[in-house]
């Protein structure tokens, strides 16, 4: 049974590149029948935050990623690390050193003035002698000092290490007890049988000490996935400015969770030219292996473009009660069907949506100047008081769909033996303050008789 995880550490909110993380960890366990499990890593105290872990949270429910059984917290298992740290010391694996932070830095800066690489010298690895008083001593484990590890990879292949370049006896236990991050992780990943690991590759440098720790325990090593990063479109490190926000933000901005799930299982994966996928079809056919090797490049407009497929695949029934959330009150609109599915063909996201909704729904209180210069000329006023008059006259039992309202403003148009422009951009101003904006005879059956008139009365005391 393949068993994944996601492990995020609660030091700062959950961003692009760890949810597509999770993602792939959770379709790979889905597909197989196996389970995703939840840990939150949170042995660094002075850099946790609860905040930030109840977001991790959030932000896993708003987009339906379930976990498997309880969730992991890494600040509840120091009984455990402490175990394993006494069982390798008393098999000789590991090892208590007594070298001083002074020390230490000396040892640096001869060895950076030798232009050597800066490691432990395993001063304390063999020693047998007393220890220096008043100096607590951290934990090392005893790596070895020569040969190659290798990590078989999923995704980039084999990657050979050389121990003697990589590796020195790394610290598992601070001088206070507290365990790190390597030790930490392959216990859990262990005894939490998590046999498939896939995460971003920046953690390619962490798996041979990693490896390390497993053969030491005489644990069975997990097959690794190291997912090559996101960039931004100059083939960067993604900044804030490009993506790499609070994935809460994303819900902010009026994305669906369909939408933004969709665009992260195309960064870095694919299944030949398909570009919409559902959740079951992800489930189906994500494979680790097919993950590129290379970078992948986020993409705004991909995302947009994405965003807008879902809205307009949306029923209205959902969209209505989604927007409620922008304080939208729909569910019981008489013209709910026609608003919605003429908005729906517009909108990049649900934000947008919303907004184009309230430039309907709001009455105008102003007009857009250089919309107002075109569309204002002389005699527009005769044009809007005959539709008027006319949409007046007009029996309101006979007025329900946009061809209603369009009829009548056709009359206007023969009559008056003008162009449609001459009634349309003066309309379209009384209606909405802008020239842009849907078809006018949609906006008059959403809003009604009385609101089409008293917005023309509006605009013509206005602007005449």
């Amino acid at each position: 049974m393949v068993v994944t995880r996601f492990a995020p550490s609660p030091t700062g909110y959950l961003h692009i590149g760890g949810l597509r993380t999770a993602l792939f960890s959770y379709l790979w366990a889905k597909k197989n029948g196996g389970k995703f499990v939840l840990r939150i890593e949170d042995t660094d105290k002075a850099r946790n935050s609860q905040e930030a872990a109840d977001a991790i949270l959030k932000a896993f429910s708003w987009l339906g990623l379930d976990h498997d059984g309880e969730i992991t917290y890494q600040s509840q298992r120091d009984d455990i690390y402490a175990k394993y740290i006494k069982q390798l010391l008393d098999e000789g694996k590991a090892y208590k050193c007594y070298m001083s932070k002074e020390e230490l830095t000396e040892l640096r800066e001869t060895q950076m003035a030798n232009k050597e690489r800066t490691k432990y010298n395993g001063k304390y690895r063999d020693f047998d002698g007393t220890p220096p008083a008043g100096v607590e001593p951290v934990i090392r484990i005893k790596a070895p000092v020569t040969g190659e590890i290798l990590v078989k990879d999923g995704v980039k292949g084999d990657v050979s290490f050389q121990a003697e370049d990589i590796l020195d006896d790394f610290v598992i236990a601070r001088a206070d007890g507290s365990p790190t991050y390597n030790f930490v992780v392959a216990i859990d990943d262990a005894l939490m049988g998590i046999n498939e690991v896939i995460r971003g590759d920046d953690h390619l440098s962490n798996t041979p000490k990693q490896i390390v720790v497993y053969e030491a325990l005489g644990f069975e090593l997990p097959k690794f996935y190291h997912v090559p990063m996101i960039h931004n479109s100059q083939g960067k490190k993604l900044s804030k400015r490009d993506g790499a926000t609070d994935v809460m933000a994303y819900k902010d901005m009026g994305y669906t969770p369909q939408a933004l799930l969709n665009f992260l299982v195309r960064l870095g994966w694919s299944h030949g030219d398909q570009e919409i996928f559902s959740m079951d079809e992800m489930k189906n056919l994500f494979n680790p292996q097919d993950i590129n090797k290379s970078a992948s490049i986020y993409n705004t407009e991909k995302l947009d473009w994405l965003s807008s497929h879902y809205i307009k695949n949306t029923k209205n029934d959902e969209l209505a009660q989604l927007l409620t959330e922008y304080g939208l009150v729909l569910t019981s609109h008489d013209k709910r069907e026609i608003l919605l599915d003429e908005l729906k063909e517009r909108a990049k996201t649900l934000k947008d949506l919303a907004d184009l909704t309230n430039e309907i729904l709001a009455t105008p209180h102003s007009y857009d100047a250089k919309a107002s210069k075109k569309a204002f000329k002389e005699g527009f006023s005769d044009v809007l008081n005959t539709f008027a008059s006319k949409l007046t006259a007009a029996d309101s039992e006979d007025l329900h769909l946009p061809v209603d309202y369009h009829n009548i403003m056709e009359t206007v148009v023969n009559e008056m033996e003008i162009g449609f422009g001459k009634i349309g951009q003066p309309l379209r101003v009384a209606l909405l303050g802008k020239m842009s904006g849907p078809g006018l005879d949609s906006v008059m059956a959403i809003i009604g008789k009385d609101e089409t008139l008293l917005r023309i009365k509006n605009a013509i005391a206005a602007n005449s």
